[in-house]
């Protein structure tokens, strides 16, 4: 009986215990119940089953759904049992809080009630929106807070100092706060440093820490003891930072990465730290990766990307066998990949890409059986593309392009492949594209351009493809009807391959995915652009149909609703273009930003390039009219190119004010006025070239804006002016050509060391220029004085895929328009003038100098000896000059030199002999009276034969002296006879020797077809 009253007592106790705690007692502080309910009222909750897309895109996908916590919170309910929210079990106070993903949005208040929960330990409020606010100073009254998170919640502005109270953090997550961000200062950081000494996570990716220099980050020393995550990605840090920090003896993960201007080397002893996680790409460490990397035992990601290591990969990294992420691409790593790569049996990601890695690839990739990604494009590969590669069973991306592998791609491949992404283009692979290439089913991107691939292009049998590029190769056979079929096709490359037959671009319209289409440079292949179907490619934004023997306006543009780029140049399309596709470019194709209709046969009108196009270029056509100035409202204009066309009128003074414009080229058209008055300062330009107009007036000061400038032509003009030496302070000018106008005056430079620093052709030939040759300014050429002997190929100026930089210069003493400009082509070209002096001893400086001409002046003295030291000199022309003396035996040393004139001078002795020398015709020395020895017919056996000196009183009683000459003696009778024209003319001499000569020079400038002497003679 007793014991089951003390049975039934006690569960009567039981239950009234249970009963009172439930409706009188709380597990929650009521100050902590109302300060969360006023936290939650002051934001509101997107309830949204989806986050922002741009959200996700930019913080990524740790947040890729939203939990909705705050809606649990109810004011009669216990807010111990609200989601997120934990209560210490032996008192009623809120201690952690975790609201992250609950996509609240709305301002956190300085005052915010939050901060009055003074006994939270932890506090997570990532990937919220809190508008940009600032970060609060009442953060630092959490004093017992361990964890803090506020990573990734639209925070701005300074970390308060406040920060630093929080002594107790063992883990503190401010990381990347939106693009403006958060920014903490050096004394913040030291007194958080200094207290916070039991930190084991710390992570401020996106925190600006410029401020904060070598000496304050060596602090982090200071945790040693208990650092074990440390991430301080994309920080703004600058300096060296000390190898210790990367041996802390705790570590186990450290992002350095995205800190451009942070440099340092690795540890190369005693790095024997527990380290996991190592990622320092995109900052400037450098040197080679030590041995000593061989002791993180426990690394599985290394990350050393876009960084400047160099030298050989030491043997001990291919130890590291937990290693599941190895980026070593984009650095200077040279040497062979080692077979021991095979070692890393856990490794799923391998990039090697962008390096100077040379020999064969291993053929041991049999082993590396968890391999998904594997990049060794760009670097010095030889050899044939290993088979192994395509019997990996989990291999999806495979990119060894940008190398020199040969023979062919292996034909067979493991059976349920995962190869989605394929990218072998340009290598030296050679014969067919194998059969796995059309039917692989898990295939998404096929990328075997620039190649030496033959035979058919085969019929697709999977229809998986969304990126073909088989351009540049030496295929053959019709265009495959089976390509048709790839409805999941959005970019298809199909140029210069060879291709034959008849193509009608209706079919076309079936790739309803298909955004890019290339199908230039197929000279067999015909294109029927005929058709005006009502729907075509409707996502289509991308078409080049250069070259591709097209002879009419394609009237399917004009159902193309989303044309961004367009590519119709060298074919021979002819007539106006269609009214319609005016309305197109300026009213339909909002996005449309490159147009190219050049090397046709256009005529009427030129079209107006829309406001937001980048690139127009309408060369090489038969476009007349005028340039309107409706043209400067393409305010976004990069390249305008307008060259060769039969255009007239003035150029629109308001093109000099688009400080977007990098190339303006509108040469060799009918084009008159003044060149434009204005260009802006901060302007953007690097090519501008109107030669071969017949525009007027001085040269616009305005020029020295041109900061960026690179190329200028003004060639071929009826400008009049003094040499514009306010242009020699520009920083990137490597090309002047003046040629054929009407300057005049002495050309000189100012004695500053940055005299034209980077020149390399100078051409102001066929001019009126006087006085010494130009020393002031040679002597500061420093383009042309050092030879780059480590270039690797031919390297040209301009972008070359939208434009290649060109120049008209006399090239061994022929007229030659250079359509590219090599980076190692130098000359300077002063003939025509009527200098006077001696050759300056500096020229002999320019050991990079091609050619060098100074003919036609009236230039005294000997040839300096120092011309024997331009040892690429290819052609030297100094003929029809005043030159004396014995011509130096140390010319024969110029090995490259093909043209020499030296002719019409007052040159005397033997002519050397030996080496390129003996290659020289007569032409080269005639009109040299005093001159003796092969290849003239004059020996030099003895003085007798030598004739006598001419004196200047012989000279001048023969009527026609140097002063008559000016350009001078024995040049020839049209030159002499010119310029003694000039002189009867103007003192009343008889006209029939004025006509006589007029006659005689008519006949030279059909022959020579000079502009300039023309222009000479129409104003005198």
């Amino acid at each position: 009986m007793g014991s089951f009253f003390t049975f039934h007592f006690f569960l009567f106790l039981l239950l009234l215990i249970t009963h009172f705690t439930s409706y009188t007692f709380s597990l929650c502080n009521k100050h902590d119940n109302s300060a969360l309910l006023q936290f939650k009222n002051s934001f509101s909750v997107n309830t949204s089953s989806k986050p922002d897309p741009f959200f996700i895109s930019y913080f990524g996908p740790s947040c890729s759904s939203f939990s909705f916590k705050t809606e649990s919170w109810e004011n009669s309910t216990d807010c111990c049992e609200w989601d997120g929210v934990t209560c210490d079990t032996m008192s009623d106070h809120v201690i952690g809080l975790d609201l992250s993903c609950n996509n609240l949005k709305g301002e956190l208040h300085p005052n915010s009630t939050i901060f009055q929960l003074k006994h939270l330990q932890q506090l997570n409020l990532a990937f919220n929106d809190f508008s940009l606010s600032s970060m609060p100073i009442g953060v630092g009254d959490l004093v017992k807070l361990t964890h803090l998170n506020l990573s990734k919640c639209y925070l701005n502005g300074n970390i308060p100092s406040t920060i630093s109270h929080l002594s107790k953090l063992v883990s503190l997550d401010l990381s990347r706060n939106w693009h403006v961000g958060l920014k903490l200062n050096s004394f913040i950081w030291k007194k958080l440093i200094h207290n916070a000494t039991n930190l084991r996570d710390l992570h401020l990716n996106g925190v600006n820490m410029s401020s904060i220099g070598e000496s304050s980050l060596s602090m982090l020393k200071n945790l040693s003891s208990s650092l074990v995550s440390l991430s301080l990605r994309n920080t703004v840090l600058q300096g060296n930072i000390s190898s210790d920090i990367l041996s802390l003896p705790n570590l186990q993960r450290l992002d350095l990465s995205f800190n451009h201007n942070l440099s340092g080397q690795l540890p190369k002893s005693n790095w024997s730290t527990p380290l996991r996680y190592l990622d320092l790409s995109s900052s400037a460490f450098s040197g080679e990766i030590p041995y000593s990397i061989g002791q993180l035992k426990s690394l599985t990601q290394l990350d050393l990307s876009y960084c400047n290591f160099d030298g050989i990969v030491p043997l001990s990294l291919w130890n590291l066998t937990q290693l599941t992420y190895l980026d070593l691409s984009q650095n200077k790593l040279n040497g062979e990949i080692s077979p021991l790569l095979s070692n890393l049996k856990h490794l799923i990601h391998c990039d090697l890409a962008e390096n100077n890695f040379s020999g064969s690839i291993p053929n041991v990739y049999g082993n590396l059986i968890k391999l998904e990604y594997l990049a060794l494009s760009s670097n010095n590969l030889t050899g044939q593309v290993p088979s192994s590669l395509f019997h990996l069973p989990h291999l999806s991306y495979l990119y060894l392009s940008s190398n020199k592998l040969v023979g062919p791609i292996p034909i067979e491949i493991t059976k349920r492949s995962k190869l989605s992404i394929v990218d072998l283009s340009f290598n030296m692979l050679n014969g067919t594209i194998p059969h796995w290439c059309y039917s692989l089913p898990s295939l998404l991107e096929l990328g075997l351009s620039d190649n030496h691939l033959t035979g058919f292009i085969g019929e697709f049998s999977t229809y998986s493809l969304q990126y073909l590029d088989l351009s540049n190769n030496n295929l053959r056979g019709h265009f495959p009807n089976s390509i048709f079929q790839l409805q999941n096709l959005t970019e298809l490359i199909l140029s210069s391959t060879n291709l034959s037959g008849v193509v009608d671009f209706h079919q076309f319209s079936k790739l309803n995915k298909l955004n890019s289409l290339v199908l230039s440079h197929n000279t067999f292949l015909a294109i029927n652009t005929d058709s005006s179907a009502d729907s075509i490619l409707p996502n289509l934004f991308s078409l080049d149909l250069s070259s591709a023997n097209i002879n009419s306006f394609p009237k399917f543009l004009a159902q193309l609703p989303n044309l961004q780029s367009l590519d119709l140049s060298n074919n021979n399309i002819h007539g106006k273009i269609p009214k319609w596709f005016h309305k197109k470019l300026l009213n339909s194709w909002k996005d449309i930003w490159s147009v190219d209709l050049s090397f046709n046969k256009l005529q009427g009108d030129l079209p107006i390039p829309p406001s937001g196009i980048q690139y127009f270029s309408l060369s090489n056509n038969n476009f007349t009219g005028y340039i309107s100035s409706t043209f400067c409202n393409a305010s976004s204009l990069y390249m305008l190119d307008l060259a060769h066309n039969n255009l007239t009128g003035m150029i629109p003074q308001c093109l000099g004010t688009l400080n977007s414009l990098h190339v303006l080229d509108m040469q060799m058209n009918n084009l008159y006025g003044s060149i434009p008055r204005t260009f802006t300062k901060g302007n953007a330009f690097e090519t501008i070239k109107l030669n071969g107009n017949q525009l007027e007036g001085p040269l616009p000061q305005s020029l020295a804006n041109c900061s960026y400038l690179e190329v200028l032509d003004l060639g071929d003009n009826n400008v009049e002016d003094t040499f514009p030496d306010w242009l020699e302070t520009l920083p990137e000018l490597q090309v002047i050509s003046l040629r054929s106008n009407n300057l005049h005056g002495a050309i000189t430079c100012s004695s500053t060391k940055h005299t034209f620093p980077k020149l390399r052709i100078f051409d102001v030939s066929n001019n009126n220029f006087s006085g010494p040759l130009p020393t002031s300014c040679i002597k500061n050429f420093q383009g042309m004085m050092n030879v780059s002997d480590d270039q690797i190929g031919l390297q040209y100026m301009g972008d070359s895929y939208y434009y290649n930089d060109s120049v008209v210069v006399t090239v061994k003493g022929f007229f030659m328009e250079l359509t590219r400009i090599l980076t190692a082509f130098t000359t300077i070209d002063l003939s025509n003038n009527m200098f006077e002096g001696e050759i300056p001893q500096v020229i002999g400086e320019l050991n990079s100098l091609k050619g060098l001409n100074l003919s036609n002046n009236g230039i005294t003295g000997s040839i300096p000896q120092s011309l024997s030291h331009l040892r690429n000199l290819e052609w030297l022309d100094l003929s029809c000059n005043q030159l004396k003396g014995e011509i130096p035996v140390a010319l024969t040393n110029l090995n490259f030199l093909s043209v020499l004139n030296l002719s019409q001078n007052h040159l005397e002795g033997i002519i050397p002999k030996g080496q390129q020398f003996n290659t020289f015709g007569n032409d080269s020395f005639e009109g040299n009276t005093m001159l003796c020895g092969f290849p003239l017919s004059k020996s030099c056996k003895n003085e007798e034969d030598r004739p006598p000196h001419s004196t200047s009183e012989d000279e001048e009683e023969s009527g026609f002296g140097w002063k008559a000459v000016a350009i001078g003696y024995a040049c020839g009778a049209i030159f002499g006879l010119l310029f003694g024209y000039n002189v009867f003319f103007f003192t009343g001499k008889p006209e029939w020797l004025a006509r006589h000569v007029e006659h005689m020079f008519d006949i030279r400038l059909k022959r020579t077809n000079n502009r300039a002497i023309a222009n000479r003679i129409r104003m005198n």
